[in-house]
């Protein structure tokens, strides 16, 4: 596990209710009832305070932000580290 990853889980395990499950990288964090609208957005300001990016509207759709696995790799892209 990365330092980006350790970080998203982290922040995922602190402020959201797990009832106990262990998050798995590529569960839906929606459908597992992890993150609603609100958690997104808390989601969103921790992204951009954390690592410095900006997350356009645009950029706002399941396929950057449902999942850890997701997450990771919407931020290595940000950050210049990775392609889509």
């Amino acid at each position: 596990m990365d330092a980006i990853e350790r970080d998203v889980r982290r922040f995922i395990t602190e402020n959201f209710i797990l009832n106990g499950e262990v998050i798995d990288g590529a569960g839906s964090l929606t459908r597992n009832g992890v993150l609603d609208s609100m958690g997104v957005l808390e989601l969103i300001m921790f992204i951009e305070e954390r690592f410095g990016v900006k997350v356009p509207d645009e950029d706002t759709v399941p396929e950057n932000l449902d999942s850890v696995d997701l997450i990771v790799r919407y931020v290595r892209v940000r950050l210049g580290e990775a392609r889509v």
